[in-house]
């Protein structure tokens, strides 16, 4: 008789046993949407995808966290902590549900996705939009990709070389040398952006390109200053973002991502200088 109450006794610990792990697997707001099975919106989830397009288009790593933050309390997921640098996203949402973590390995400039990744979790905050909804919207942005074709991306540089030729007290016949110089450097940058994935490398490449032709046009006499012409194609590739985002990171206290972006802000402008040096140098 004792035997069979302890057997009794042992499996009704059992059953709470695994009532209790049940338990802590369906943590409340955890899962947001409905039944299992049915359109389940993993709000973990949603915050990584938000902050991943942010950081990935050249947001800055406080205002990514502040994103991921806002969207997880609008899902009821108080409490939640997030650690960003340039090239990791690290999510935990409460202290009783373990960590999260993605690579960043691509970053670029689009600062269109930023505004509408920042308007999804405006809305979303503000319930004017659901989880769903938002993962949807989300998931059409990652993929519309970059906006502007490539030709634009070359023929607004090109144009922004010829104002900056100008603008840096070049002669009007330094202007349309500026823009050919700055177009085809560009393009070049593009171009071994996608093939070569060396970092550095297509910042010096199209700087080197850049002074090559920039020393081609004034010894054909098709330009006059060759040093205006030169800082006038060079400034599309200028990292301007990049060191703007670097001290806005050390002004809000982040002083990993803030010298991390600062060194390479400072790489590739050296980059951006040997390529010019060498033509210069040697031609």
């Amino acid at each position: 008789m004792d035997n069979a109450d302890g057997r009794e006794n042992h499996r009704a610990a059992g059953g709470a046993e695994s009532s209790f792990g049940m338990e802590s697997l369906e943590t409340p707001g955890y899962m947001v949407g409905g039944a299992a099975g049915q359109g389940h919106i993993d709000p973990v989830e949603l915050c990584l995808l938000a902050g991943k397009m942010m950081l990935q288009s050249g947001a800055e790593t406080y205002r990514v966290e502040d994103t991921m933050t806002r969207m997880a309390e609008a899902m009821s997921l108080g409490g939640s902590h997030s650690y960003v640098t340039p090239t990791v996203i690290m999510f935990q949402p409460g202290s009783s549900l373990p960590a999260k973590l993605i690579r960043i390995v691509e970053r670029t400039t689009d600062l269109a996705k930023i505004a509408a990744v920042n308007d999804v979790s405006r809305k979303l905050a503000s319930k004017d939009m659901t989880p769903a909804d938002a993962r949807a919207r989300l998931t059409d942005i990652e993929r519309s990709g970059n906006q502007y074709p490539i030709w634009l991306q070359i023929v607004t540089a090109a144009a922004a070389s010829g104002c900056f030729t100008y603008m840096f007290q070049g002669s009007m016949a330094d202007i349309l040398p500026g823009v050919l110089c700055g177009g085809a450097g560009f393009a070049m940058f593009l171009a071994l952006q996608r093939l070569v994935k060396v970092k550095f490398f297509a910042e010096f490449s199209a700087s080197f390109v850049i002074g090559l032709l920039a020393v081609l046009f004034v010894k054909l006499g098709f330009g006059q200053v060759l040093d205006k012409i030169v800082i006038g194609s060079v400034m599309p590739l200028v990292p301007g973002l990049l060191i703007t985002n670097a001290v806005r990171d050390l002004m809000a206290g982040h002083l990993v991502s803030g010298l991390s972006r600062g060194a390479e802000a400072f790489l590739t402008a050296f980059a951006i200088g040997v390529g010019i040096a060498v033509v210069v140098t040697f031609f």
